[in-house]
């Protein structure tokens, strides 16, 4: 029996006992998303983001990230640092990329640490408080609405 039929009977026995579920639809992750459910806004974002499964779109992307990581998801908080870093659907701003990665950071986000790192060794004095009182600020509205 050739590799690809294989496959496909073993796909076909998982799903029958349950232990593989299809991927959920983009129509069902676009409505989870616009409920207001984090991990569906940080799974369609980056949708967006890469362009997987519709076309890239960096301001929806943005936008989609920001309200996960506004609710304390840290991988869309790190993904928004990304953004402001390289100035995807966003003007390229330093002091954003660290507020976002510093807020990644204290979540535990271990990438979100190294970028830190990196991105402070290019940041003037000045910059980086402007960036960490920024990020204060946040993460009191976020625990204060969390």
């Amino acid at each position: 029996m050739n590799t690809i039929l294989k496959s496909l009977l073993l796909f076909i026995l998982l799903a029958a006992t349950g232990f593989a579920e299809a991927p959920p639809n983009f129509a069902e992750i676009k409505k989870k998303a616009e409920a207001g459910d984090a991990d569906a806004q940080y799974n369609l974002g980056m949708k967006y983001l890469d362009g997987k499964g519709v076309p890239r779109d960096y301001t929806e992307a943005v936008n989609l990230l920001q309200s996960a990581a506004m609710q304390g998801d840290a991988r869309a908080q790190f993904e928004l640092g990304g953004m402001y870093n390289k100035g995807k659907g966003v003007q390229s701003s330093f002091i954003y990329a660290h507020v976002w990665w510093n807020l990644a950071a204290a979540s535990g986000h271990q990438e979100a640490k190294s970028r830190l790192d990196y991105l402070e060794q290019n940041m003037s004095t000045q910059s980086m408080a402007e960036a960490m009182k920024l990020a204060r600020e946040l993460f009191a509205k976020l625990t204060k609405e969390n």
